[in-house]
């Protein structure tokens, strides 16, 4: 909202910290307390094998990059979810 005028073109926000999407699933189910059992498929051919992505550019242009941890992003994400889902249940 704030860039400067020459910057066009998306610019990636995301959280360069890596982890693979079993230790996110692991992290979401102990946070919520769930029992759930993961179920392994095969992963698409054009599956990226590394997810990190690359903010050079929010660094560099608009001076920002992220400040909060996974863990720290993850409870207030499950917490709007849980409400969510509260609200849905009592207008069915």
């Amino acid at each position: 909202m704030n860039s400067p005028d020459a910057l066009t073109g998306p610019v990636n926000l995301g959280n360069p910290g890596e982890f693979s999407m079993i230790e996110l699933a692991e992290k979401v189910r102990d946070l919520t307390g769930s029992c759930s059992e993961f179920i392994y498929k095969p992963l698409p051919k054009d599956d990226p094998k590394q997810r990190q992505p690359d903010i050079r550019l929010a660094r560099e242009a608009l001076k920002w990059e992220p400040n909060i941890t996974l863990d720290e992003g993850l409870k207030p994400t499950i917490a709007y979810f849980d409400q969510l889902l509260a609200r849905i249940g009592r207008d069915t």
